[in-house]
């Protein structure tokens, strides 16, 4: 099958996205208390996204795994518990080939 074959070789890593409703504590337990590094992160600048010059987003690294944190806004907060329903992102080099 050429399209499982392309599809493997095209996908990179699968990485959990968590969200979180407090950021500044969660880098508190990833970065300062389990070692990860962060690598990429996002402060949001347009009006629409509610600047305040804090990380809302961001992929943090400890050796080959990683993970990714996003903060819910306070009007966007799950009603449900915390943790349920957890996404995982596949990187690849052409996401529009996959």
């Amino acid at each position: 099958m050429t399209a499982a074959s392309t599809t493997s070789v095209n996908v990179k890593q699968a990485l959990p996205c968590f969200g979180v409703t407090n950021m500044e504590a969660s880098l508190r337990f990833y970065v300062d208390g389990l070692g990860f590094k962060m690598k990429h992160w996002w402060i949001p600048d347009r009006g629409e996204d509610n600047p305040d010059g804090k990380i809302r987003w961001c992929w943090l690294e400890l050796g080959d795994a990683a993970i990714m944190l996003q903060e819910f806004l306070p009007e966007r907060q799950p009603k449900e518990t915390l943790g349920t329903g957890a996404s995982v992102c596949f990187m690849c080099e052409d996401a529009l080939a996959l």
